[in-house]
């Protein structure tokens, strides 16, 4: 793998970029992926190990949109010469598009099934595809009434608003966790993914695990719920709940912010309901475990958590490569991006943009990881 030095060097080749120049996020290809074609004004250069050049593909969760975004833009501020995209079609296409060669990574929400790594070995020549977390959050759950800045809501509760058998706001078992407030006369009205998603999954996954007896599906990728309304990706999903009174939807924080969606508190059996936040996500997440002990590093989340001040809700992004079988012309560069992003300097980027960091234990198992790539 060939590297451009660090420091100084890359600094001088990034400040001549950055002067007065704006970040620009294009289609690129006929997938119409999102590339980052020039420089923040006045953005810092971050110190990044770049490689000479090459072409990175990318696409699915759309619950890392916004990171890669960011990501994006920082790695091209160092490393001008390597052109990265990613196309937040969802992690079910993410995995879908992975597994037919179209990229050199797939993004994800949820780690690969045992079919998933099977079918990936036709892509990954003498490997099969690996799961790398990158970043958590929390999936925020967030509604439209008006007058109601303030609302708790807890697992059966949500269980049924999302099955549409609670159907008007002002329902007395709303009504009883949040005693003082004065609920609206509206219809509920519930949005969910369209797209296969990792969102749902998590989600699901949740609903299933803290409300069992008011959650009659299984966790999956696409939703089984009757009822509602859809949107495509965690954009479209907040897009319809911003415009339709009574509306709540499931979406990452980083998506609630950008439409300045209020956000549901969740009632978990501590002390105090918990609102979506990284902190929250944080502690939410810090209790999960690494399901394997090989170079694939999936996560094993705790969803019926009720430890003071931990968001319930939460999920964890991957990025999916081949351990082995990674095609030459992309890997260099492939490495170098993944590298930064795992690394101190791409995780330091992510709670102003409302996700979590990896814990160190995990990122710095990460970065082995992606150095041993082939």
């Amino acid at each position: 793998m060939q590297l451009r030095g660090t420091g100084r060097a890359n600094r001088r080749v990034g400040a001549a970029t950055a002067v007065a120049a704006t970040l620009l996020l294009t289609a690129c290809g006929a997938d119409g992926g999102t590339a980052a074609q020039g420089a923040a004004a006045a953005e810092p250069v971050p110190d990044i190990a770049c490689a000479d050049a090459g072409k990175v593909r990318g696409s699915g969760s759309s619950a890392q949109q916004n990171a890669m975004k960011r990501w994006i833009q920082q790695y091209r501020l160092a490393c001008p010469g390597v052109e990265v995209a990613y196309n937040p079609l969802g992690s079910g296409a993410g995995v879908a598009q992975f597994q037919r060669g179209a990229t050199a990574f797939g993004g994800t929400d949820q780690a690969l099934s045992a079919r998933d790594v099977k079918d990936s070995e036709q892509v990954c020549r003498g490997g099969r595809a690996i799961d790398l977390p990158m970043a958590g959050g929390p999936i925020a759950i967030g509604y439209h009434l008006p007058g109601v800045a303030d609302l708790v809501l807890d697992a059966p509760t949500l269980a049924r608003l999302f099955d549409s058998r609670i159907t008007r706001w002002n329902d007395p078992s709303i009504q009883r966790l949040n005693p003082g407030t004065t609920l609206p006369d509206l219809p509920v009205v519930p949005v969910h993914r369209a797209d296969d998603s990792g969102t749902t999954q998590n989600l699901t996954a949740y609903l299933r695990s803290a409300a069992r007896s008011s959650w009659p599906y299984p966790a999956g990728k696409q939703w089984q719920a009757e009822g509602g309304q859809s949107g495509t990706g965690s954009d479209g999903v907040s897009a319809a709940v911003s415009q339709t009174e009574g509306a709540i939807g499931y979406f990452e924080l980083s998506f609630a912010a950008k439409r300045k969606i209020t956000t549901v508190r969740i009632a978990t059996g501590a002390s105090r309901p918990v609102a979506p936040s990284t902190e929250s996500a944080s502690l939410g997440i810090a209790e999960a475990k690494i399901a394997d002990d090989g170079k694939d590093l999936a996560l094993s989340l705790e969803y019926t958590t009720s430890a003071e001040g931990a968001y319930p809700i939460v999920l964890v992004t991957y990025e999916i490569v081949c351990d082995t079988g990674n095609r030459p012309e992309t890997l260099p560069a492939l490495k170098s991006f993944l590298a930064y992003t795992a690394g101190e300097e791409g995780q330091r980027q992510l709670p102003a943009i409302h996700y979590a960091p990896l814990p160190e234990s995990v990122a710095s198992q990460v970065r082995q990881v992606i150095g041993t790539l082939s």
